[in-house]
C-alpha cells in the first residue's frame, strides 16, 4: 500500500514505520511466477488486487479493491477471459457474485485463512443473536455464515447502519477498535482461530510489526522512505488509473 500511494504521489514523500511490514498476500505473487502464468494463459484481461507489489501491477489491465472488486469485474465484457490475482478467495467470492469463470492465481490473505468454522459455529451457538459479517478475503465456508461480507469499510458502515445488532467479525481483528470508536455501545466478538491464542482472534503480524515508536521515529526522522522507480511507478500507474475512472 506504501508503493501505491508513492506510484500515485511520485513528488511526496512516502514513509513506512519498518520495512518488514508487508502482505503475506502480497508475497504469495511473485513477479517472476506471475508474469509466466500470465503468458501460459494469453488472451486474458489481468485483474489484480491492490495488495500486490508495483511490479505486480505493471503486469496488470487494472487493479481493484476489496470495496470495487465486484464492479471492476462486471466492467469487463462476459466474452473475454480473465485472469484474477492474487487473492483466490476474493475472486471465488467474486466469480459465484457474478457466475464468471475468473482464472485465480492460487494466493491468500494468512489472517483471513486463520478462522476455524467449526469453532466460529460454537460461538454462534453459544451467542446465538448475533450475526455474522466477513470480508470476503476468507475461505467460503466462512462467508457462506455469514449475514454481510464487504470491504473494511463495508463492514464497518454495516454496523453503523445497525447499532442495534451484535456481531461476530470475520477479519484482522484491528477492525474491532474503530467499529467501536464508531458505534461504542454495539457487541463486537472477533470470529475465532484454528490455533489457541490470548484473545482467540486474528491479527496480522506483519501489521504489528509496525508500533507507535517505530511510527513516531519514521515521522520524525522521515525514513524509511518509500522508493518506486519511475520506469515501474509509470506502468504501474496504468493500472491503478483505470479502476479510478471506473469507480467514478
Amino acid at each position: 500500500m506504501a508503493e501505491t500511494a508513492k506510484i500515485l504521489s511520485p513528488s511526496k514523500t512516502v514513509v513506512l514505520p519498518d520495512l518488514e511490514a508487508g502482505c503475506s498476500l502480497a508475497d504469495s505473487c511473485t513477479p517472476d511466477a506471475f508474469s509466466a502464468f500470465i503468458a501460459e494463459h494469453p488472451n486474458h484481461v489481468v485483474i489484480t488486487y491492490v495488495n500486490c507489489s508495483a511490479e505486480i501491477k505493471v503486469l496488470s489491465d487494472i487493479v481493484c479493491t476489496s470495496s470495487n472488486a465486484l464492479k471492476i469485474v462486471e466492467s469487463i465484457p462476459k466474452e473475454r477471459l480473465i485472469i484474477f490475482a492474487p487473492d483466490r478467495n476474493l475472486g471465488k467470492y467474486i466469480n459465484k457474485m457474478t457466475g464468471r469463470d475468473m482464472l485465480l492465481w492460487e494466493g491468500s490473505c494468512i489472517v483471513h485463512e486463520a478462522f476455524s468454522i467449526d469453532k466460529l459455529l460454537e460461538l454462534l451457538k453459544k451467542y446465538p443473536d448475533f450475526k455474522i459479517i466477513a470480508h470476503p478475503e476468507s475461505e467460503e465456508h466462512i462467508l457462506k455464515t455469514a449475514t454481510y461480507i464487504g470491504s473494511t469499510s463495508g463492514m464497518i458502515n454495516y454496523v453503523k447502519m445497525h447499532p442495534k445488532e451484535k456481531f461476530i467479525v470475520a477479519t484482522e481483528v484491528g477492525i474491532l477498535h474503530k467499529m467501536k470508536q464508531e458505534v461504542p455501545n454495539t457487541e463486537l466478538i472477533p470470529a475465532p482461530v484454528y490455533e489457541d491464542n490470548t484473545c482467540a482472534c486474528s491479527e496480522c503480524g506483519f501489521m504489528r510489526v509496525n508500533t507507535l515508536q517505530k511510527l513516531y521515529d519514521c515521522l520524525l526522522n522521515e525514513a524509511p522512505q518509500i522508493n518506486v522507480p519511475e520506469a515501474i511507478r509509470e506502468r504501474a500507474l496504468l493500472p491503478i488509473k483505470r479502476m479510478l475512472e471506473l469507480s467514478k
